[in-house]
């Protein structure tokens, strides 16, 4: 039985547990669970808060797990990326008040405050600054006014919050975070039941990423539309009964869609469809 840890609120929560169902596995309908079987997929799902869950999956109580990179990194447990899950982006950045430091390495002697002090405290040593880092839960951005810190380390999306409270984002970015699945660093027991988990992982980011599209297209422009879909490998053509068209089939970045549609049609296709793909393997 794989045993998979899975964060059971916040930001994490809800898209973890979308990307799971589209995966083939079952999901709790009642958040006061914590523990669920999926029998059937030979694998228990273990609903636990995001910050913990790198701690487990470290010590090797379970096999994998669902968490932010931010919160694996923070956590410095002895466990690993596998693999990135594209959800729940952020970046933590150094705010403070406009005017007074403008660089990490002007830092030396000041308190940072931050929920991140894992990642604070080793990305002032990478830089060589002395400065001391208070750890926080919440609500950060109020330390500087409440004089707890003259720097505060914070996640930022589009820095409103920040500069409502009269802050500004200096330096470069500590950290680009997003959804990652972590293991044990160094664990290679269970390879290929954790293998078949990140194939059905891999294929929803593929069917997510990608539609399928057909259309008929006369014999000889095929040639030129292939061109403009060329699928993963190669596309699908088949002829049609009238023997002057075919039909051709083939994988298309969803960004890509219309603008293909587009160029298809004034090439000469026709009934050109797309379809979204629920599930795929490479």
């Amino acid at each position: 039985m794989l045993r998979i840890a899975v964060p059971n609120k916040g930001s994490l929560a809800e898209p973890a547990a979308a990307m799971l169902h589209e995966a083939g596995y079952r999901q709790r309908k009642d958040r006061k669970e914590l523990v669920l079987l999926d029998a059937e997929n030979q694998v228990e799902f273990f609903y636990l808060r995001p910050r913990d869950i790198a701690v487990y999956v470290g010590l090797g109580r379970l096999d994998l797990g669902i968490t932010g990179r931010d919160l694996l990194l923070d956590s410095r447990a002895q466990a690993e990326e596998i693999m990135r899950l594209g959800f729940a982006s952020s970046t933590l950045r150094y705010a403070t008040t406009p005017g007074t430091v403008a660089d990490v390495r002007e830092f030396e002697g000041l308190t940072v405050a931050t929920s991140f002090a894992g990642v604070v405290s080793a990305h002032l040593a990478e830089h060589g600054v002395d400065a001391s880092v208070v750890h926080l839960d919440g609500a950060v951005e109020t330390a500087i006014q409440l004089g707890v810190a003259e720097v505060i380390a914070d996640v930022v999306e589009t820095g409103t919050t920040l500069r409502n409270a009269g802050l500004a984002i200096i330096g470069d970015p500590i950290l680009e975070s997003e959804s990652v699945v972590i293991r044990r660093r160094g664990d290679t027991e269970e390879e290929a039941r954790v293998q078949q988990f990140l194939r059905r992982l891999q294929g929803v980011l593929v069917a997510r990423r990608y539609v399928m599209m057909d259309y008929d297209i006369r014999a000889e422009l095929v040639e030129k539309a292939v061109a403009l879909t060329p699928g993963l490998e190669s596309p699908t053509v088949s002829p049609l009964h009238d023997r002057g068209w075919a039909a051709v089939r083939s994988m298309v970045p969803v960004q890509d869609a219309q603008r293909v549609m587009d160029e298809l049609y004034e090439l000469g296709a026709r009934a050109i469809l797309t379809t979204g793909i629920h599930a795929a393997r490479l």
